[in-house]
């Protein structure tokens, strides 16, 4: 007995590109607030001995909740959301690891340098996402200029044991807060008031 192509290759159970909730909204929001309560921290408007408060953020909403958003970039089919979402995510999670359960203890003198260098790392990643995003739109590429800068004087600041330079990365990682959360209210606003506010979507995905 033949079977129709329909009966030997059932339909998937989810078509990329396919209608669902723009999760740039999310992962822009989680990554903004977490970025801010850190930075307000780095900057120095509350005591460095409350860091410890952004452990929880960048464990569940910087760390998992951007990854869930990477998923969902990954099912619409866009690269660019994915790759940003999801490694922010895990940069969460490792900054998680790292501050609250990693005994640096034995560096010494020399744990600036190791931090410095988790920083430099990320850094260096979030400048080749930069060059991308100048295909995305002006929002997102103001948040990774930003971000960029942000690691770079952090990181050298950790390597020099400067602590203007990490106040200084502080003042620009509140900027990239801003930015983010910018651009996550844009996307909220464009789908509660129903209107289409940019010709792509925030991560450059054609709506």
């Amino acid at each position: 007995m033949s079977t129709t192509k329909e009966q030997q290759a059932p339909a998937p159970l989810f078509t990329p590109g396919a209608h669902i909730a723009d999760p740039s909204a999310l992962g822009l929001g989680a990554f903004a607030l977490t970025t801010f309560v850190l930075s307000v921290v780095n900057a120095g408007f509350v005591p460095a001995t409350v860091e410890p408060v952004v452990f929880g953020l960048a464990l569940a909403y910087g760390g998992l909740a951007q990854l869930v958003a990477g998923i969902w970039e990954f099912a619409k089919g866009n690269v660019f959301g994915a790759t940003a979402f999801s490694s922010y995510g895990a940069f969460w999670i490792s900054f998680w690891w790292l501050t609250g359960h990693t005994d640096l203890s034995g560096a010494g003198k020399d744990v600036g340098k190791g931090v410095g260098l988790f920083l430099l790392a990320w850094g260096i990643f979030t400048l080749y996402m930069t060059v991308a995003a100048l295909r995305v739109n002006v929002a997102v590429l103001t948040v990774f200029v930003l971000l960029t800068i942000t690691f770079f004087l952090l990181a050298i600041g950790d390597f020099n044991g400067s602590s203007g330079l990490g106040k200084a990365g502080g003042y620009a990682g509140i900027l990239t807060a801003i930015a983010a959360w910018y651009a996550s209210f844009a996307v909220v606003t464009a789908f509660t008031f129903k209107k289409q506010v940019l010709p792509v979507g925030p991560l450059g995905v054609e709506r």
